[in-house]
């Protein structure tokens, strides 16, 4: 029988689930979710939207196809830790050019397998996500990785995870932004598009460039004089991790650009608008994560599976004087999934219509996003107007 290093996750409920070690040998921290996807975890791993957190994949067995460069979202891994029922340590797949715990071990992401991860998406649905910590035994027991921590050693981590700073009201693009601007390659002139990264994985600007657009990828903190400096066609404001409320500076840029700009916000940046336009978020009970979504579009009556990804939500009602209105709601909890202003050419999606992992039912949105830039003919609104105002709509 091959014996396996212990590890456990503490949760701040005071919760303890005890399994074996998996990737890098250590301890790590963060809000302990879960993801619905059946594939795609080196997505999920690489999405900076994960910043910040621990990730639960339901599916029980994860690994078995490898890592392949070509399925990065970013230049690494932005998760906190990993957690599965089992990880495979042998893949098979032509494209893979290395195993799951080879490429945690390279990049220090700490994981966990052995658990009942059934009985922790059903303690998170049930409370709600919390903090939780991973920890290795050969870490904190090198010369005794097999035997079992103790009831006071779980303890200690328990209230390392109660005090672990919260996700919430707290600025989690800093640490994924892009630290300079750079332009995407092209194999064609198109219209340039500046966008905003927050988190934004690879395979959304692939997805612009596909329906002919030049991406001018910019900081978080670009703002609104810099991006007009760039003489874009349109503006698009990405995914990324994490409360959208205290991203003030965010808020500012979206508003003065509002109505100047044909703008499309994804995830983080659907958020983004709903408080630049004067509007509240709210954070959800255990958010969306997972590759099957159900979203009804209420302009087409079609119901789109999509891939998700957030926490937050905006509340549509909060918004001043009806600026804008929703255009898509999730079928499962009928929260909102989409919007368009009322007025301006913008328009944004709380879900991922690159998917990556997930299904492809959801593209048509870029098609509409280089649509509205081909139709846009001058500025729809003033900074004279919006300074009278204070917020676009009130």
């Amino acid at each position: 029988m091959i014996r396996k290093e212990r590890a456990i996750l503490a949760l701040e409920d005071g919760t303890v689930y005890r399994g074996y070690a998996f990737g890098h040998r250590g301890e790590t921290v963060g809000e302990v979710v879960f993801n619905t996807s059946m594939t795609g975890y080196q997505e999920i791993m690489t999405d900076p939207s994960y910043n910040g957190q621990i990730v639960t994949i339901t599916y029980p067995h994860v690994g078995n196809y490898g890592v392949a460069i070509y399925d990065m979202e970013s230049n690494k891994p932005y998760v906190r830790g990993f957690i599965s029922r089992e990880f495979s340590g042998e893949y098979s797949n032509y494209r893979a050019q290395q195993s799951l715990e080879a490429f945690m071990q390279q990049y220090g992401v700490v994981s966990i397998q052995g658990i009942d991860t059934r009985a922790l998406v059903r303690r998170l649905r049930t409370g709600g996500v919390v903090k939780g910590v991973i920890a290795h035994r050969s870490y904190t027991h090198p010369k005794d990785p097999y035997g079992e921590f103790s009831p006071e050693e779980e303890s200690v981590y328990v209230h390392r995870a109660r005090d672990h700073q919260d996700i919430d009201g707290f600025d989690m693009t800093k640490d994924v932004t892009t630290p300079l601007p750079y332009a995407f390659p092209t194999l064609r002139h198109g219209k340039r598009v500046v966008l905003m990264d927050f988190g934004i994985k690879h395979t959304i600007i692939e997805r612009l460039s596909e329906v002919g657009i030049e991406p001018i990828v910019v900081p978080a903190h670009t703002t609104p004089a810099q991006v007009m400096a760039l003489q874009p066609h349109g503006l698009f404001l990405s995914n990324g991790p994490g409360d959208p409320a205290p991203l003030e500076y965010a808020h500012k840029t979206a508003w003065e650009l509002m109505g100047l700009l044909p703008t499309f916000g994804i995830c983080l940046g659907h958020q983004i608008l709903g408080l630049a336009a004067g509007g509240k978020t709210f954070k959800m009970k255990f958010g969306h994560r997972g590759g099957n979504q159900p979203v009804k579009n209420l302009l087409t009556g079609n119901v789109e599976i999509t891939a998700q990804n957030h926490g937050y939500a905006v509340d549509l009602d909060s918004i001043p004087n009806g600026a804008f209105v929703a255009t898509h709601i999730n079928l499962n909890d009928g929260t909102l999934e989409g919007m368009a202003h009322t007025r301006y050419p913008v328009f944004s999606v709380q879900y991922h219509p690159e998917a990556s992992p997930g299904p492809h039912d959801s593209r048509y949105l870029f098609d509409r996003f280089i649509e509205e830039i081909d139709a846009f003919d001058g500025a729809t609104g003033t900074p004279a107007e919006k300074a009278s105002t204070g917020r676009l709509g009130v």
